[in-house]
Order: C-alpha cells, then sequence, then structure tokens
C-alpha cells in the first residue's frame, strides 16, 4: 500500500510540474510544432501502432483482420524456411558490408575534401553526393546496361575482348554474382546526408584544437583524426552512423530493381524489405508482413541504441 501511494504522490507531482511549466510556456511555439505533430503522428506513430496490431492477426486485404496471437512470430521462427535460410542472412551481411563500409569511405572522403579548397571541395562534394540523390531506378537503370547479360553488357563487351571469357555470363540473374552487385551499388550511393553532415563537421572543428594538441605532443594526421576531429564531430558521427544503419536495412528496392524480379533469383539478393512486400504486396498476407516489419524496425533500434554508445553524448 505504502508503494502504491508513494508511486500515486509522485505522479501527482508530476503532472502538477507539468502544469506548472506549460503555463510558463510561450503557447505559439506549440502553434509553430503543430505541423510536425500531425505530420508525425499521421505517417509515423499511428502507422506503427496499427503495424503492431496487425501483426497479431491474420489479414488478406479482402476479409476483417483476425486475432492470431503470437501465430506470425511462431511461423517466423520456425517456418519461413526462406527467412532464415536466406533472407536474415542476406539483411545482416548486406548491412554489416554496406553500413560500416559506407560510413567508413563517407568520413575518409568527407575528410579528404575538408583539406581541399573551397571552390573544387564544393565541386567534389556535388559529385560524390549526386548519385545518392539519383532514384534507385535510374541507378539501377545504369548499372543493368554495365552488367547485362548478353554482349551488349559493358563488363561482357569488355571481357570478351580481352579474351577473358567466350560467352556472356547473366550477371544479374546469377545468384553467384548479384549480391556482390548489389554491394558494388550500394557503395556508390552511399555518399548521402551522411557524408554532407560529416563533411560540416570536420569543416566546424576548432583549429585552435589542432594546434594546441601539437603543442602538448601531438604527432601526425592519424592522431590528428583519432584524437581531435572524430571527438569534436561526435554529434555529426552520430547522424552519419543513423541514417547508414536506416538507409543498409531498409533498402530493397536495389536486388528487385537489377534482377528484375521479387523474389530475387534464389533469394541471392533479397532482404527484409523484399520479404515484407513479397508477402504484403504479392502473397496479400498483410498479417505476416506487418510482424516483418515490426522485426525490422526492432533491429534497427538495435543497432540506432549501439551507435548512440559510441557517439552519443554521456549526459
Amino acid at each position: 500500500m505504502n508503494k502504491t501511494h508513494s508511486l500515486k504522490t509522485k505522479l501527482s507531482n508530476y503532472i502538477e510540474k507539468e502544469k506548472k511549466l506549460f503555463k510558463a510556456d510561450d503557447k505559439s511555439a506549440y502553434l509553430f510544432s503543430l505541423p510536425y505533430i500531425v505530420l508525425f503522428l499521421t505517417f509515423i506513430a499511428i502507422p506503427v501502432v496499427l503495424a503492431i496490431i496487425l501483426s497479431f492477426t491474420l489479414f488478406d486485404l479482402v476479409s476483417f483482420p483476425k486475432f492470431a496471437a503470437m501465430n506470425n512470430y511462431i511461423y517466423l521462427l520456425t517456418s519461413d524456411e526462406e527467412f532464415m535460410r536466406y533472407i536474415l542472412p542476406n539483411t545482416i551481411k548486406f548491412a554489416v558490408i554496406v553500413g560500416p563500409g559506407g560510413y567508413i569511405l563517407s568520413f575518409i572522403m568527407a575528410w579528404a575534401l575538408a583539406q581541399l579548397p573551397h571552390k573544387l571541395r564544393t565541386v567534389l562534394a556535388i559529385v560524390l553526393y549526386s548519385p545518392s540523390l539519383t532514384a534507385g531506378i535510374t541507378m539501377t537503370v545504369v548499372w543493368r546496361v554495365f552488367f547485362a547479360g548478353d554482349e551488349s553488357g559493358y563488363l561482357n563487351f569488355i571481357l570478351l575482348e580481352l579474351g577473358l571469357i567466350v560467352e556472356p555470363i547473366a550477371y544479374l540473374q546469377s545468384p553467384q554474382y548479384l549480391f556482390t552487385i548489389m554491394i558494388i551499388v550500394a557503395l556508390w550511393g552511399s555518399m548521402g546526408v551522411g557524408f554532407l553532415a560529416m563533411l560540416a563537421g570536420i569543416l566546424n572543428v576548432d583549429q585552435e584544437l589542432y594546434e594546441a594538441a601539437y603543442i602538448d605532443g601531438l604527432k601526425n594526421r592519424f592522431q590528428e583524426v583519432i584524437h581531435i576531429t572524430i571527438p569534436a564531430m561526435k554529434p555529426q558521427m552520430l547522424f552519419g552512423a543513423v541514417m547508414a544503419i536506416v538507409g543498409t536495412f531498409s533498402a530493397g528496392a536495389l536486388g528487385v530493381q537489377l534482377s528484375g524480379s521479387n523474389p530475387t533469383p534464389n533469394y541471392a539478393g533479397s532482404l527484409i524489405v523484399n520479404h515484407i512486400e513479397d508477402y504484403g504486396f504479392i502473397r496479400y498476407d498483410m498479417g505476416y508482413a506487418a510482424a516483418l516489419s515490426l522485426v525490422l524496425l526492432l533491429i534497427i533500434y538495435f543497432f540506432s541504441k549501439l551507435s548512440w554508445k559510441f557517439f552519443g553524448e554521456k549526459d
């Protein structure tokens, strides 16, 4: 009883404190934030809640959803052979290679550009950033021509001319090559918003920190990056890490657009997003698709929290 009374007292005190803060606030601030709140609720909060509810149902878009308890999650863990054998390993492997790879590449390129004169840096930054602006379909159109499976494909033409192969290879239909091509294309377009944030962070590091560090015994540029640059731009590093995690785990159109089918040949390039689309929009099993979506959300949340451990502020 004492614990219950103490909890009620704390809750009452908290509510009273919030009421006082609300009365003291400038009400115009709430008016300015209203559009964001409406959009956030409409396109993020409400869809997530609905997805959680649907994940416990059987729903085929025709009949009314039927409550199925944990059946979708049990099926995911015990009966979905494609998910455990292909989808999950592909997604993790793709995320582990493209996520850190693109992240490190973004930082290296941002640091290199920061050493260049302003005009040249601006031009090169636009060149590096532009592939991420291009829609996934347009990107894959370029790469589909390069990796085309007949003699008109640039890679096949080059290899045939050099005598390295005797007949064209269907790269985009081959389980042996498709996943590697997906990684190449993903890294090619990985210089996105995170890259620009890192570049801005490096350019805004106080130069006096470097001067003081060299006086204290700093010896080379590598030590400069490790001990000064990265610690001074932790917010930008965190932002870049979160964007890389979200981008890699939510990637899905790449394999489908390259191969022209969903699922991809022998599930070689299929990721969780492709599996969700397969069940949701091809098989019309929205309940199971919602369960897969929730699993993906939890995976992204876990790795985002992991990034916060490395680059988040301790206080």
